[in-house]
């Protein structure tokens, strides 16, 4: 299958979400899984439980998106970050709340990682399980769209260029450069569970996202294997 550049360093564009309780069924999902998706995100739920050899173990499968979300003073995050890193991770998130002085340090990290092997660090805007009703109240005064855009300008004003936002600012997101990574990706027919932002592989694919991540789409399938063959056919279909 070909390879979409813009996903890099993720073989295709998508991530499947291991959004699962054991180290055993999150490697026999990797191992039905490796050839087909193009990467693998792992967040606490996995690595609170069994730590960075697992995260090594499961980069043995495929890339690693490593999705726990820092959120801390720079040093720490700093400390973090190259932990991941040092474990085999391809892409890291940290949050755009954490600040221009953080997300600084963040990008001369980046840099510096980048030097070994293609690496990105992810600023995460406003979670998919929020929408303007359950934003938390300091934030309730500005739309959620607007937060996206502005924690998006400071984002990359820092050095930074790749973000995490839900599918519906990927609009205002366009022609800014930065690589795209989308949660929330549903077909018409699934539950959107508590995601709330959501949307289609191919509309969100055509409105910018570099990379999808996809969780209980897949695993709740009842075979995981052809619906993920199908999410990454949906890539690629044309229109």
């Amino acid at each position: 299958m070909n390879r979409n550049l813009k996903a890099s360093p993720m073989k295709n564009p998508i991530i499947l979400a291991l959004d699962v309780d054991t180290r055993d069924q999150a490697l026999r999902i990797a191992d039905d899984l490796s050839d087909i998706v193009g990467g693998f995100k792992l967040g606490p739920r996995l690595c609170l439980r069994y730590g960075m050899d697992f995260v090594k173990e499961m980069g043995e499968r495929g890339p690693i998106f490593l999705d726990n979300k820092h959120f801390d003073i720079p040093s720490t995050m700093e400390a973090a970050v190259r932990a991941s890193f040092e474990a085999g991770a391809s892409l890291v998130t940290v949050h755009a709340l954490s600040g221009a002085e953080a997300l600084r340090k963040m990008a001369e990290v980046e840099r510096e990682l980048n030097q070994q092997r293609p690496f990105r660090i992810l600023a995460v805007t406003i979670l998919t399980s929020w929408d303007q009703n359950s934003l938390p109240v300091n934030l309730k005064p500005m739309p959620v769209a607007e937060h996206v855009t502005t924690l998006a300008s400071m984002v990359q004003d820092s050095g930074l260029s790749s973000v995490v936002c839900s599918p519906h600012e990927l609009d205002l997101l366009q022609n800014r450069g930065l690589y795209l990574v989308t949660p929330g990706i549903r077909t018409s027919m699934q539950a959107s569970g508590d995601q709330k932002r959501i949307m289609g592989p191919q509309e969100a694919l055509q409105l910018g996202a570099s990379a999808l991540v996809v969780g209980r789409p897949i695993l709740e399938a009842k075979d995981i294997k052809q619906a993920a063959t199908e999410f990454v056919m949906a890539v690629y279909e044309e229109k």
